[in-house]
């Protein structure tokens, strides 16, 4: 049974390739893993579709019930059950036929003036030493190709020309990024030029319909490889590029296809094995992702929540109970301690008031002793001032100016004098002097 179902499944995908089914969505679930799972129908029938969670998160809208749309799709089958289902690359809301009217207008026009002639495109160069490498720095192709490159030639330099791949100006910088790539090419050492985004919807790639972008690309001084969006997508870039790879990670292997083949490595092997994991995991995913959904009902898992919620509470108050007890026994530690540095206040205070008494007693003291020098001092003063000179029978004797008389000389005879006693004056006058001898 088992490779039955391998062998229909592996007949289903390489008779029928990708392509654009329309329909209406219904039984719409979103696993827990990110994956898509729902229905496709219209009035008469209806065919189950997965969506993996790599292309479910490059959706620009949110997918409903209900919802008309078309699905880029590649038709398989899934092994572990036997279930004819869609593996969807890519969903857009159905009425697209605008956008796609103005794209074939354009296409037709540049056609007209050989802007796509197959004698005009140029050939990679097969061992290219450096590439220019155009997208934006936060797109998961830039990733695809850096590393495809790393897996196949690790040894060939990326120039990178970062730029918006999507939004209103996207297609003018881009178109500066090309011209801007082609006029440093020598400069820059690139000998081709690699411009990429992911897979999206018609809208998502607007930017590579651009006219000038396309006449940029023609006349580019480097052979340039397209590799925008998915097998299924086709850009005027596309077109006008000198060669057109499915994806971006098909640019990068076909820019560094001479270096891979030189290497003389099992190359056809690689991708062989890289698909079947990846298949063989999506089918492990999308039974993990159906056996989830009957799994655990989300009230156990509330319980399960709760009982888990009220251990950590528990665990929590323990932890905050030990720490209340660590916080007491080292408060009490403290106030031993300090009660072991609180000062003897009762003896301080006996000691200040000894050390008060014995500085009034020295006060005391002191001003008497001071007391007792002057007055001792006060009376050898008094003693030796003028009026005790005068009481011991001593006189001053003054000239009729008031000066003081020291010598016989300083008069003359008849001169008034006036002498001083210890009580009361004299008037004199001269009659004689009596000179001391010479």
């Amino acid at each position: 049974m088992s490779a039955l179902n391998r062998l229909a499944r592996e007949t289903l995908e390489a008779a029928l390739p990708l392509m654009w089914i329309g329909g209406e969505i219904s039984n719409l679930t979103r696993a827990a893993s990110g994956h898509l799972y729902f229905t496709l129908k219209d009035g008469s029938a209806q065919v189950r579709c997965t969506m993996w969670r790599n292309r479910a998160q490059l959706l620009a809208f949110r997918p409903q019930n209900g919802m008309q749309v078309e699905a880029r799709a590649l038709v398989t089958l899934y092994e572990a059950r036997g279930d004819f289902q869609l593996s969807v690359e890519a969903v857009r809301p159905a009425g697209m036929g605008d956008l796609f009217e103005a794209f074939k207008r354009l296409k037709d026009k540049l056609a007209a003036e050989g802007l796509f002639d197959a004698e005009a495109k140029r050939a990679l160069p097969r061992f290219p030493r450096a590439i220019g490498l155009i997208t934006s720095p936060a797109a998961a192709a830039l990733r695809d190709v850096l590393v495809t490159l790393e897996r196949r030639a690790p040894q060939l330099s990326i120039v990178l020309y970062p730029v918006p791949v999507q939004g209103a100006d996207a297609a003018a910088r881009l178109t500066d990024a090309v011209r801007r790539a082609s006029a440093r090419a020598h400069q820059d050492g690139i000998e081709a030029l690699v411009l990429v985004r992911g897979g999206g919807s018609l809208e998502d790639l607007w930017s590579f319909n651009d006219e000038a972008l396309a006449r940029a690309l023609r006349h580019c001084s480097v052979p340039v490889i397209s590799g925008v969006g998915h097998e299924t997508d086709f850009t005027i870039a596309d077109f006008a590029a000198d060669l057109r790879a499915p994806t971006p990670t098909g640019a990068a292997e076909l820019v560094s296809a001479g270096w891979y083949a030189a290497r003389h490595e099992l190359a056809s092997l690689g991708p062989q094995l890289e698909r079947s994991f990846q298949r063989r995991l999506e089918a492990l995913a999308q039974r993990l992702d159906r056996a989830s959904l009957r799994l655990v009902h989300p009230r156990a898992r509330l319980r399960q929540a709760r009982a888990d919620l009220d251990a950590s509470g528990s665990r929590l108050q323990r932890a905050m109970q030990r720490q209340l007890e660590r916080a007491h026994l080292r408060q009490a530690t403290l106030d031993a301690h300090i009660a072991r540095l609180r000062p003897d206040l009762g003896a301080a205070r006996l000691r200040v008031s000894e050390l008060g008494r014995r500085l009034q007693q020295a006060s005391v003291a002191h001003i008497s002793q001071r007391q007792l020098q002057l007055d001792t001092l006060a009376a050898h003063l008094q003693h030796l001032g003028p009026d005790a000179v005068l009481a011991r029978g001593y006189a001053i004797a003054r000239d009729a100016h008031g000066r003081v008389l020291r010598s016989a000389a300083e008069v003359t005879t008849e001169a008034v004098v006036e002498v001083q006693l210890a009580a009361g004056r004299l008037q004199t006058q001269v009659t004689a002097r009596l000179l001391p001898e010479a």
